[in-house]
């Protein structure tokens, strides 16, 4: 387990999540992602709704009972997306909150490892939205790095089963960048641009 205070990072991921966001046009919301059953507007309303899920967490309430897609949105993903990550970042402030235990999908762990495994969850989805977008932003390789470090950890085994909700591993090249060795850890391939 880490003893790194996953808060900053999770708060840097959130303002990148944000910032590329608010990049979407209307006419991207049904374009394809590198997860693939998620069109950018599916992608779009798991970020919401999973933010909204570790809100609740950090609230000291049931996550499982928030479901991880966020409804009645409409198109306003960026605003969505904005009013959801200052809660997140409130419910989250508390030091004790970082020790006490909280139950998320993977089960019952220190609030420190249920935020460091939503940084990997977030920063995943960030990278698969930008790859959507055709990468208008450039991502902080930092926050990929510690993604990678919390994937590892948590998903060693390179061969994944129907409950693990990410992929096997696919081969990362040779020059790949802390975002592209993340994708291929958590089994996802660029978009083929033809």
């Amino acid at each position: 387990m880490t003893t790194t205070d996953p808060r900053p990072l999770y708060a840097r991921a959130t303002e990148q999540a944000a910032a590329l966001i608010k990049t979407v046009r209307p006419e991207q919301l049904a374009g394809p992602t590198p997860c693939a059953e998620f069109a950018v507007r599916t992608l779009l309303s798991h970020i919401v709704g999973g933010t909204r899920r570790i809100a609740v967490v950090g609230e000291g309430g049931d996550g499982l009972a928030v479901h991880p897609f966020a409804e009645g949105v409409g198109d306003d993903w960026a605003a969505a997306y904005d009013e959801v990550r200052t809660r997140v970042l409130k419910a989250w402030q508390s030091d004790e909150r970082l020790a006490a235990p909280v139950r998320v999908p993977w089960g019952e762990v220190p609030g420190r490892a249920a935020l460091s495994g939503y940084v990997m969850e977030l920063v995943t989805h960030t990278w698969d939205l930008s790859e959507a977008l055709g990468h208008p932003h450039e991502l902080d390789p930092e926050l990929a790095e510690f993604a990678l470090a919390t994937a590892q950890r948590v998903l060693p085994d390179p061969r994944r089963d129907a409950d693990t909700p990410f992929a096997d591993v696919v081969e990362a090249p040779d020059d790949a960048d802390a975002y592209a060795r993340l994708a291929a850890w958590l089994g996802r391939r660029p978009l083929s641009r033809a």
